[in-house]
């Protein structure tokens, strides 16, 4: 479950979301409930960003890895935007394998990676005090 804090980041990040005006054709979410409830919480606050139906996606659970991420990608237009709530340390992994980055994504943080082949580009690494910012948030609690 959430903690407190966990929902408002949650909250924060839908609502930056929104007001940065990123749309995704698709949403993969982790089924471990942590992930579930971000993802809800983030869709509620921003409804006309994350308008793609939550889809759960059990390799997202443990071990989710680049050319998992990959795959994840190969059945989508060029142009189209996926979002992926899961966990860490998988994500940094997956951000480094593919952008040679090394990051410090944390707990309802956002890594926008743009994929060109088999490899990618870090275009954004926002942590929830800077999502909480662009959503106009107090962020000492944050």
């Amino acid at each position: 479950m959430l903690t407190e804090r966990g929902e408002r980041q949650a909250r924060a990040a839908g609502v930056a979301l929104e007001r940065m005006q990123v749309r995704f054709d698709e949403i993969l979410v982790s089924p471990k409930v942590r992930s579930a409830q971000t993802a809800r919480l983030a869709a509620e606050s921003a409804p006309s960003v994350l308008q793609a139906e939550l889809q759960v996606h059990a390799p997202l659970a443990s071990g989710y890895d680049a050319a998992q991420a990959l795959s994840d990608v190969a059945g989508l237009s060029d142009d189209a935007r996926l979002l992926v709530v899961g966990h860490e340390p998988d994500f940094a992994r997956v951000i480094g394998d593919l952008t040679g980055a090394i990051v410090d994504l944390k707990k309802c943080g956002l890594a926008v990676v743009r994929l060109q082949g088999v490899g990618g580009e870090l275009m954004l690494l926002l942590r929830p005090r800077e999502l909480a910012l662009i959503a106009g948030a107090v962020t000492a609690d944050l």
